[in-house]
Parts: C-alpha cells; sequence; structure tokens
C-alpha cells in the first residue's frame, strides 16, 4: 500500500471520527435566571417508589392514604429561598423538595456572567427535581406532605460554615419530623437527615428514601452529537453503569447494593445520591413516570422506634459541576461521571499534566501548549525516524513518477518495481503514517477532556479566545491549523496518483472547516503539534538533502 493513500485513509477516517464525536454546547440554551423563569409547574406523578423490596424492614403501604396525585393538587406549598456562597436553592414546603438550583460560580456563558446556570428547576422545559421521604406503616412524611418552616428565606451568613434548614411535620398520633437541610461553605455536598420522634403508643417503623427526577429532553442546543445526559447506578463490581431513559422504559431497576450512589448526569453537571454510610446496603430503583419523565432513588435501610423514643435517618446530596478532585474524595467511583470515553487511560493522566502544569501558568491555553511540546518530546525519536521515512520517499520521488510513467498501464509490474526501490533504498513506505497513528488517540483523548472536564469550561486562553472550550469566534486557529496542514503535504512526497492527489490538497480545506466548530483548546493543540512536526520535519530533509551542512 502506498504511504499517501494510507494517509488519505487515515486522515478521512479521523474526519469520520470526529463528526461523530462532534462538538456539542450543552450550556449553550440560555436557562431563565431566577426573577424571569416560569411559574407554571409540572403536575406530580405520584413517584412514590414500591418499599416492598426494600432493605432492613418489611413494610407495607397503608391503604387509608389519599391518592398522592390528589394530595399534590389540593395542598398548595409555599418556597424556601436558600443562599450559600455556592448556592441560590429553591425548596417546596411540599414534601420538602428542591424545585430550584442555580450554581453562582457558574456562569451561563462568558457573555452574561451575572446569570448562574441553572442546574434544577421545575421550569416544564428543563423539569429536574430532587425529592425525598419516609416509607412507613403510618406516620411517615413522603414527598407529596405538607411541611412547615419557620422562615421563607435562609442564608449563610459570613462568619458561619454550616446553614440548617429545617421543615417541620406533625402526624395526628403525635409523630414528630424535622427534616433538615444542611449545608456547608463551599461546598455542593450537603446533607438531608430526618429526625423522628416517636409520641405514639405503638412502634415506629420506617425507611427514607431519596430520588432525582427529571425529563428526558432538555431542549439543549446540540451540534452531531449529545454527551451523555441520563442516570447513572454504581456498585462496586461496576463502578460507572449508565441507565438510559429508554433502558428505564423497558425495565425498572430494583438491586440492593452496598458501597454504591446513584446519579443524574449531564453536561459539565450532575446530581447524585449518596448514602452517609458507604458500607450499608440501601435499595436502588427507577421509575419511569410517564412518556417524558424518569426517576432514579435509593431508599435507606429501616429505622424501629420504640414509643417515645428519637431517631435519624441521613443521606447525601451532590448537585453541582463534575470536579474531579471533589467527586473522588466523595465516593469511590464517582468522578467516573467525567466520561472520557475509550481513551480514559489516556484521557486521565492528560488531564492531570494539564492540571498540574495549570498550578503555574494559571492558563488553560499555555497548559495545553506546554502539554503539546512535552508530547512532542516524549514521541521524538519515533516521529524523527518517520520523518527520516518521508524524507527519504522524497528523495527517490523522481524515480517513483518515473516507473509511474513507464508502467501506467500495469500496476502490478509498476507495484513491484516499487518495492524494488524500497528494498534496495530500505525505505519503508509505511514509516510515515507513525506520526498520524500517534496522535489520533492523543487527539480524541484532548477532545473529550477539553469536552467533559467543567475545569476548562469557559476557560480563557488570550485576545480573542475567552473560550477554550468552545470554537474560536473569530476562526483564526482554524485557518491556521489548515496552514500548518498545508506546509506539511508540500515537506511531503506526492502521491502517485493524480486523483490522490487532488484529494490530498483538498484535505487542508475540509480539516480548517470542520475545525471551526470543535473547541478552540483542541484547535490549538493541533496548531502547536504542526508547527514542531513542521520544524522537525524540515531540519531532518534539510539534513537528509544537504549533509554537507552538518558538519
Amino acid at each position: 500500500m502506498e504511504t499517501t493513500r494510507f494517509i488519505l485513509l487515515l486522515s478521512l477516517g479521523l474526519v469520520l471520527m470526529l463528526i461523530w464525536q462532534a462538538w456539542q454546547m450543552d450550556y449553550g440554551l440560555v436557562p431563565a435566571p431566577a426573577d424571569e423563569k416560569k411559574t407554571t409547574r409540572i403536575p406530580e406523578s405520584p413517584g412514590r417508589p414500591d418499599i416492598s423490596a426494600a432493605p432492613g424492614v418489611t413494610l407495607q403501604s397503608d391503604p387509608t392514604l389519599p391518592p398522592p396525585a390528589a394530595m399534590a393538587e389540593t395542598v398548595p406549598g409555599a418556597r424556601l429561598s436558600v443562599d450559600t456562597d455556592v448556592y441560590h436553592i429553591e425548596i417546596d414546603t411540599l414534601g420538602g423538595s428542591i424545585r430550584h438550583v442555580s450554581l453562582i460560580d457558574y456562569p451561563v456563558s462568558k457573555d452574561k456572567p451575572e446569570r448562574p446556570y441553572i442546574l434544577l428547576d421545575d421550569n416544564p422545559e428543563h423539569f429536574f427535581i430532587a425529592q425525598g421521604g419516609l416509607l412507613g406503616q403510618k406516620d411517615a412524611p413522603t414527598h407529596e406532605t405538607l411541611y412547615q418552616a419557620e422562615q421563607t428565606s435562609y442564608r449563610l451568613a459570613e462568619n458561619e460554615e454550616v446553614l440548617l434548614v429545617p421543615l417541620r411535620w406533625t402526624s395526628v398520633n403525635s409523630t414528630v419530623v424535622t427534616k433538615i437541610y444542611k449545608f456547608y461553605r463551599g461546598k455542593y455536598l450537603f446533607d438531608v437527615s430526618y429526625e423522628i420522634i416517636n409520641k405514639s403508643h405503638d412502634p415506629w417503623t420506617g425507611q427514607a428514601y431519596g430520588q432525582l427526577q427529571r425529563i428526558e429532553s432538555s431542549g439543549d442546543d446540540t451540534r452531531f452529537v449529545k454527551t451523555y445526559t441520563g442516570a447513572v447506578i454504581s456498585r462496586p463490581d461496576k463502578r460507572y453503569e449508565k441507565i438510559s431513559f429508554e433502558d428505564i422504559r423497558e425495565e425498572k431497576l430494583s438491586q440492593d447494593i452496598s458501597n454504591g450512589w446513584a446519579s443524574m448526569q449531564q453536561h459539565y453537571f450532575l446530581a447524585a445520591l449518596i448514602p452517609a454510610t458507604a458500607t450499608e446496603a440501601y435499595h436502588y430503583y427507577t421509575l419511569a413516570l410517564d412518556d417524558n419523565r424518569f426517576a432514579i432513588g435509593a431508599i435507606s435501610p429501616g429505622l424501629v422506634l420504640q414509643p417515645g423514643q428519637s431517631g435519624s435517618i441521613t443521606s447525601r446530596l451532590y448537585i453541582g459541576p463534575k470536579d474531579q478532585k471533589e467527586l473522588g474524595r466523595i465516593a469511590e467511583g464517582l468522578d467516573l461521571t467525567v466520561d472520557y470515553g475509550v481513551f480514559w487511560f489516556i484521557a486521565k493522566p492528560l488531564f492531570w499534566c494539564l492540571d498540574k502544569i495549570h498550578l503555574y501558568t494559571n492558563n488553560w491555553g499555555w497548559s495545553i501548549i506546554l502539554v503539546t511540546v512535552l508530547i512532542k518530546i516524549l514521541f521524538y525519536k519515533l516521529s524523527a525516524a518517520s520523518y527520516r521515512s518521508m524524507a527519504n520517499m522524497r528523495r527517490v520521488q523522481p524515480r517513483l513518477l518515473a516507473l509511474r510513467d513507464r508502467y501506467k498501464d500495469d500496476r502490478a509490474r509498476l507495484n513491484q518495481a516499487m518495492m524494488e526501490i524500497y528494498k534496495k533504498e530500505k525505505i519503508n513506505p509505511l514509516g510515515g503514517c507513525f506520526p498520524i497513528l500517534i496522535q489520533i488517540p492523543v487527539f480524541i483523548s484532548l477532545y473529550w477532556v477539553l469536552l467533559e472536564s467543567v475545569e476548562l469550561r469557559q476557560a480563557v486562553f488570550i485576545f480573542w479566545i475567552r473560550d477554550l472550550s468552545g470554537p474560536d469566534p473569530l476562526f483564526v486557529l482554524p485557518v491556521v491549523m489548515g496552514v500548518s496542514m498545508y506546509v506539511q503535504q508540500k515537506l511531503n512526497p506526492a502521491p502517485l496518483d493524480p486523483v490522490q492527489e487532488k484529494v490530498m490538497s483538498f484535505l487542508p480545506i475540509m480539516f480548517t472547516v470542520f475545525f471551526a466548530f470543535f473547541p478552540s483548546g483542541l484547535v490549538l493543540y493541533w496548531v502547536v503539534n504542526n508547527i514542531l512536526s513542521i520544524a522537525q520535519q524540515w531540519l531532518i530533509i534539510h539534513n537528509l538533502e544537504h549533509p554537507a551542512s552538518r558538519a
């Protein structure tokens, strides 16, 4: 196989792969800010988990309870406003559900830094909420039960590290349940506790559950292919298992898991249900509430309280960005929600290098440039061998062209004569393909690092490049990349086939168009890599063609 044909096939394959995995901007759609968002609320589906298979104790639903849907329609709730240094949250007194979460440190876009990204909201177009409650034989408030609150707004003071938001409910039998949200300064992880006081004359038996409910279509502005949006479950034997909305439609999850967690995730952000103690076995489930509403949840082990006793059940919620270092400390495998794809084993050390260099540069663009230089140094000798092979091909190019003219009607004889020249000159016709083979996995890995790493979201480089995770707004880098690709082609031997030569000459233009839609950080890597490759290749060609100049 001719080197040029092989390079052509690889290049076209790379283009097709990149089209299939191309960039999208999930945060491109601007959700309405808190003061403008719609007040329309989706009527609640019952959404109560089946407790018959839950671990710990055996419970039966109370047949005297009114239908959950009717409760949701007839008992209105009030909104509580909660503000910390990282959150603006709205909690509904109906069930104590989290109906809205804005992430203060993550603006919707660079152009509107005053508008925080809205991760959870009960807006019908972006419905995504967190619910929870208690399940028991009696006296168990669910996410359809009305609580009472002492205040309508809560704020974390500058001199405080913890903010408590208590919601109280009392049954007709005088059983008192206080649902307490405990928020921490600088943290996206918070506690959800149920403190129960059994003032009745009978034992109280119950379990706590939490669930994340969202719609399938969020209306995100996408290009080509979406990043994963859906449910994820984790267990010791499989730390990261996607459960798509279609999977939830077809089959309900019902499984007891120790040291696990469940989440709903989307591009850059997620919400996760995490047990307070990893060793406890929780029951995990999924629900298809209607054609376009789904839930994933977890039920705690059971708690039994004798008359006059009190006790509590605590779990944790993470609602925030996919911060890899923070997620890894919270729960085992939670950092895997930053999904780097098939080349994760390259992407993870690549991000580690970027992150370490960023500590010194404080600029992700310069970090990408320095990592590119390090990669080039790492593969310098292999690249040099490949470029020498290309230079030798360039040296014998006139003889190959002469053979093409001589045997233009005899393809078999042409290939035989070419192989004789390769053997005599000790040339490997495939030797020049190694740089491309090396670059493809690194290129795809860096693509997913830029696509999935929230640390690089809206990262500023220099001048006009204000977001390395988005396309170059002025298309300067794609054009420079196309020019550098054209220069590289001129340093390589021209294809013997005129048709191939025309196709190859068109590739820089085609790649320029495609790269115009890719993250500018990825194009920056490719430009720097091309420039270093051109310098290395030119030096090798110069030394081979002018050996006297090396003296």
